[in-house]
């Protein structure tokens, strides 16, 4: 796996990235990224996007595998208004969040005009097929060719096999993953070199909020960087670890390394 990613690291669709604690975040914003992703579609360059938060950069601190696999993403989008600020103090101005399902609305109404096709990977059962529906019903013109609903644990090599072949029959365009991080983007790192599509792009509560399963934050809150005690006000027994520790540590380490007092390299 990892010579197949160092080997396909995209030349032309090389974005510039802030360092967040030792994982490259890309410097862009939604506009940025929807050129990235078509541009990447058009050159049929395999990749696999990835959106990252205060979450994903936390776990990266635990995993040098996890951040190793973040760093070799085509794209690694700042999910989160954290990522965005500190970006923007190491002078990337013009940097903006591109939220997961904001990302995912977006490309399906770019896609609906260009004629992308579509495959929906997670949720819990149902879910998948579900959002298929609410996407086809928003965006006339869209193209979901399959979906799959993955068990709670690895595939198995039956599951794989199904996978593969399903995925070879219908050759999407686009692969949205949504699982949870870490699971979706090791996923990703996975399975890119082994199925037929050109994007994968793991978008983890997307297929909930696009199902109405989670309700969104209003705008206000996602500009205030406040999402986060959104999330954890409808989900607290499962975001109250996530949000509540990773946050304090997020910025006392954020602090650190924009004082000078410890280095986070990039790759």
């Amino acid at each position: 796996m990892s010579n197949y990613l160092e080997d396909q690291m995209p030349q032309d669709c090389a974005d510039q990235r802030a360092n967040v604690l030792g994982v490259g975040v890309s410097a862009i914003d939604m506009a940025r990224a929807l050129a990235l992703a078509e541009l990447a579609l058009q050159n049929r360059q395999k990749g696999y996007v990835c959106v990252t938060g205060v979450h994903g950069v936390m776990e990266a601190q635990k995993d040098s595998e996890f951040k190793r696999i973040l760093n070799l993403s085509l794209i690694n989008t700042p999910d989160g208004m954290p990522t965005v600020w500190v970006g923007r103090v190491q002078g990337f101005s013009g940097m903006g969040r591109v939220f997961g399902p904001d990302f995912m609305q977006q490309m399906c109404a770019l896609s609906a005009k260009r004629s992308y096709t579509h495959f929906l990977y997670g949720g819990a059962p149902g879910v998948a097929d579900e959002l298929k529906r609410n996407l086809l019903d928003r965006f006339p013109g869209l193209q979901i060719v399959g979906t799959f609903t993955p068990p709670f644990r690895p595939l198995n090599q039956v599951e794989q096999e199904a996978l593969l072949d399903q995925v070879h029959r219908v050759r999407p365009d686009i692969i949205w993953v949504g699982l949870s991080t870490p699971k979706q983007e090791r996923f990703m790192a996975e399975f890119l070199p082994r199925l037929d599509t050109t994007l994968m792009v793991g978008v983890g509560a997307a297929f909930d909020i696009h199902t109405g399963r989670i309700k969104d934050a209003p705008e206000w809150m996602k500009h205030t960087g406040l999402q986060w005690l959104h999330r954890l006000l409808q989900e607290p027994r499962r975001l109250w670890k996530r949000y509540l520790i990773n946050n304090p540590r997020f910025l006392w380490n954020i602090m650190v390394q924009l004082l000078g007092a410890r280095r986070f390299e990039l790759p």
